[in-house]
């Protein structure tokens, strides 16, 4: 059967994935760029849109994990944008402009579904009101057979780990404080159980951490 993995996904150091107070000009509200800034400095995110250079080395090799065998993604309603409650845009597309990074099917999990949205390069938006189990299930149809990769935000990770549907995760530890936001570990106490870990800290001042499914004995 295809894995369920995350990757890329950042944490501060008290555990927050995104700050407060998300807009439309702040993604990860008051946190700013500052979770990210590993990644965007490398030569995976600089090819993802379409410009050249960027860092190698060990952040790069974790980055480009991304997108090899991955056949759809699903994300939180938050990670496509900062609109709450039912859709008083539906001009709205997502962050990334015509040609999104994804290239597959993207299943956004909301309260509010609405007619999918065919982009450029391969990527339609599909709009869910279903149980984390339910998305996977239409997930992994739509991948035919290739990985299903979670992209977050901090709520849907948590929902997806709690239900016990992640087979790996590529955590990023960012040696920063936000103090507020959504937290990705609330209510997952012992989790570390159902994992093998293993960390890399890297010259940017990151810690990659690795989580791999111990099968059942």
């Amino acid at each position: 059967m295809s894995r369920v993995r995350v990757h890329n996904f950042s944490i501060s150091l008290d555990g927050f994935a995104t700050g407060d107070e998300q807009t439309l000009e702040a993604p990860f509200g008051h946190a700013g760029s500052r979770l990210t800034e590993w990644f965007t400095g490398t030569r995976t995110f600089r090819e993802m849109i379409g410009a050249s250079g960027g860092s190698l080395g060990v952040d790069d090799a974790l980055a480009g994990c991304w997108g090899p065998g991955i056949g759809a993604e699903i994300m939180g309603r938050h990670k496509f944008g900062p609109q709450r409650g039912p859709w008083t845009d539906e001009e709205w597309r997502g962050w990334w402009g015509d040609n999104p990074p994804f290239h597959t099917p993207v299943f956004v999990l909301t309260h509010h579904p609405r007619p999918s949205i065919e982009m450029k390069g391969g990527t339609t938006f599909h709009f869910l009101d279903a149980s984390p189990a339910e998305a996977l299930r239409q997930a992994r149809e739509a991948a035919g057979g290739l990985d299903v990769r979670i992209g977050g935000g901090p709520t849907t990770v948590r929902e997806f780990l709690a239900n016990d549907l992640i087979d790996f995760m590529h955590l990023t530890v960012v040696p920063i404080v936000l103090g507020r936001g959504v937290r990705l570990w609330d209510g997952l106490e012992g989790l570390e159980e159902r994992f093998a870990i293993e960390s890399t800290t890297t010259p940017s001042g990151v810690t990659h951490l690795s989580f791999e499914r111990v099968s059942a004995s």
